[in-house]
């Protein structure tokens, strides 16, 4: 059977090993085994979300309210937007494909980190577009804009805090990026760990509003799997003008996010304490690696995210060493297809991180 050909440089995305595939691969108990590769609020939800979506259970025969009014009028007023300005999609990442199908074509240039969110990748090449990737591993906007200027993507993709590195950008650095862009390149500021990056350093602050009001040609992307803990609900949004909102909801399908997904995002983006104290206890916990890695010589990237990546020696190999973490039950992201000698782990709760130090230390 023949296949569009745009699909043979296409890689699938490799996401973290699910828990019910370690238990049959390697016949651990479900209790023994600790996830710490997805970047999942380790916490969970809120209780109030559980309480919303337990009292709609009977709404799961109908299909969801399409004009999602409840859910973009609590954007709209956390943002101090309009829902005209609102998108939302199943994941930030249904988003990102609206972006590049309604933006590019074969042989349309798109700009992205040389280390950054593989799916901007991907999509990219559902269209047969050209990607351009930076050499530097974190983002060096003064690099960005050199390879803008000769090469003229239609694109640029910016992922601050960026994954899976944990790096971050200052807001008056990207403001300052954006301000020599032309009108006609769209810009992407994928913002998924945003309120983690905010609560460590406020010069990381990227406002949506802001953004919308200065620059007619940038979308700013949020999600609520991170830390409002709704990875399995799989919803994210879009904050642009208006014009770009109406171009990408002509590729959005109906009924593409469900009624108890948006009925939980709507009740966890009121629950600003839930989020306070998930971000708090995430650098709390975030003071052990740093000090885990000093005492045992490691180089660790500066994180604004829930995550630390671990760039190991050239003597530790980054797969093995992931893999026999795997066979004793603690599952972290090996970043080897990223070209980089690293292990990508997420922080978990106190007990998860110390049972993570424990085997990463009898391993090393």
């Amino acid at each position: 059977m023949k296949f569009n050909t745009k699909m043979k440089d296409i890689k699938n995305y490799e996401a973290g090993k699910p828990i019910e595939l370690v238990v049959r691969e390697f016949g651990i108990e479900p209790k023994d085994i600790v996830k710490l590769a997805s970047n999942e609020n380790p916490y969970g939800c809120s209780s109030k979300v559980k309480d919303a979506v337990s009292n709609i259970l009977t709404k799961m025969s109908l299909y969801p309210d399409d004009s999602m009014m409840d859910l973009k009028a609590a954007l709209a007023k956390r943002f101090d937007l309009k829902d005209e300005n609102i998108i939302i999609g199943s994941g930030s990442d249904q988003v990102i494909e609206f972006l590049i199908h309604a933006k590019a074509q074969e042989g349309t240039k798109i700009l992205m980190n040389s280390i950054t969110f593989a799916m901007y990748e991907i999509y990219a090449k559902h269209v047969g577009a050209e990607i351009l990737r930076t050499v530097s591993q974190e983002h060096d906007l003064d690099e960005f804009y050199e390879i803008y200027k000769k090469e003229k993507p239609s694109i640029i993709f910016i992922c601050t805090p960026n994954n899976p590195t944990g790096d971050a950008i200052d807001a008056q650095k990207l403001f300052d990026f954006l301000m020599k862009i032309d009108s006609d390149t769209l810009v992407v500021i994928d913002g998924a760990y945003m309120e983690y990056a905010i609560s460590k350093d406020s010069k990381k602050e990227v406002k949506p509003k802001e953004l919308i009001e200065e620059f007619e040609n940038v979308i700013y992307l949020g999600t609520f799997s991170k830390a409002y803990g709704l990875g399995g609900m799989r919803i994210g949004y879009g904050l642009a003008c208006s014009n770009i909102i109406k171009e990408l909801y002509k590729l959005r399908p109906p009924f593409n996010v469900t009624t108890l997904s948006l009925e939980a995002a709507k009740v966890a983006l009121g629950d600003e304490e839930f989020v306070k104290n998930s971000v708090v206890a995430n650098f709390s916990e975030m003071k052990r690696y740093e000090e885990f890695v000093n005492e045992k010589k490691i180089d660790i990237i500066e994180s604004y995210t829930n995550f630390v990546t671990l760039c190991l020696n050239p003597s530790q190999n980054s797969s093995q060493i992931a893999n026999l973490l795997l066979k004793k039950g603690m599952i972290v992201r090996d970043l080897s297809s990223y070209n980089m000698n690293a292990i990508r782990v997420t922080i978990g709760t106190k007990e998860q991180n110390s049972r993570f130090f424990e085997l990463i230390q009898e391993i090393l």
